[in-house]
């Protein structure tokens, strides 16, 4: 199963609770670029890690992955071992604003809701994924919406039309506690919309009109991420370039395939370190 990379589109803060949690009004898209989830039965949980960026995850442990994690909840939830090997085929770089671990725990859990026969409702589903983090809920529903409050209230979005982005990461991991800590400056207002944009022209005219409140403490963190902003506004057919999340991935969006590959073919042949990737935008 595809654990699809999760984007902002654009992100507001728009305030702090008494805890230190951040608010956020935000919408949240996927494109079909990320991680895959293959589940099989086995007499106990054990996760294998594949793909390009293995070894970074390797190096922790395992049993605070949230895959591993979202495997022994669900067994709880049901009652039952948590029996089954997951593979998780790690395509996405690690802290990199994307939703990777998040989207991951999602398709775990829709994985072996499926393989282990669970009547969960998709409610009770989403509560469980909370426990994991605050994207997963969003990351399980697996479609265009605006997030509130943490993450935690999730608003369906318009449609989004067809369009086509490239995602570059400078190969700098980010932790989003570090961006969310280096945050200065006042909070911003909730900007979400009720009409459908009709093309990717359209998409990229509203989304100037909003902006990413995280941006300047993340590239005060990671500089290089305004070279990856430059790099992609260079770019010929680009609509729109941006930060995703809390960084340090940005993406470009375009109106058509060929102009995304040839974007992300220029921007790879320029800057071999970096990780790029071109995709199209999940409906």
């Amino acid at each position: 199963m595809l654990a699809p990379a999760k984007l902002n589109l654009y992100l507001h803060v728009v305030g702090r609770r008494a805890d230190g949690f951040h608010l956020l009004d935000s919408l949240v898209a996927f494109v079909d670029i990320g991680d895959h989830i293959t589940v099989s039965p086995a007499h106990s949980l054990n996760v294998a890690i594949t793909g390009p960026f293995a070894k970074e995850l390797a190096a922790h442990d395992p049993r605070q992955n949230l895959v591993w994690r979202a495997g022994e909840a669900l067994a709880r939830e049901l009652g039952q071992p948590p029996g089954a090997l997951v593979i998780l085929e790690k395509n996405l770089p690690i802290a990199s604003g994307i939703g990777g671990g998040s989207s991951d725990a999602a398709a775990t859990l829709l994985s072996l809701a499926n393989l282990w026969s669970a009547k969960l409702a998709p409610e009770r589903l989403a509560v469980l994924g909370a426990t994991l983090g605050a994207d997963v809920p969003v990351c399980l529903a697996g479609h265009a919406a605006f997030i509130g409050g943490i993450g935690d209230q999730i608003v369906p979005a318009p449609a989004l039309p067809e369009a086509y982005l490239v995602l570059v990461n400078p190969g700098r991991p980010l932790p989003t506690p570090d961006v969310y800590k280096s945050r200065q400056g006042p909070f911003g207002q909730s900007a979400r919309f009720t009409h459908a944009p009709s093309d990717a022209a359209e998409l990229a005219a509203i989304l100037k009109q909003r902006r990413n409140d995280l941006s300047d403490a993340a590239r005060a963190i990671v500089p290089e991420i305004d070279d990856v902003l430059a790099a992609l506004a260079s770019c010929d057919g680009v609509l729109l370039a941006r930060m995703s999340g809390s960084g340090a991935t940005c993406f470009a969006l375009f109106a058509d395939d060929a102009a995304a590959s040839a974007a992300a073919a220029r921007v790879r042949g320029a800057n071999p370190g970096w990780w790029v990737a071109n995709g199209r935008l999940m409906s």
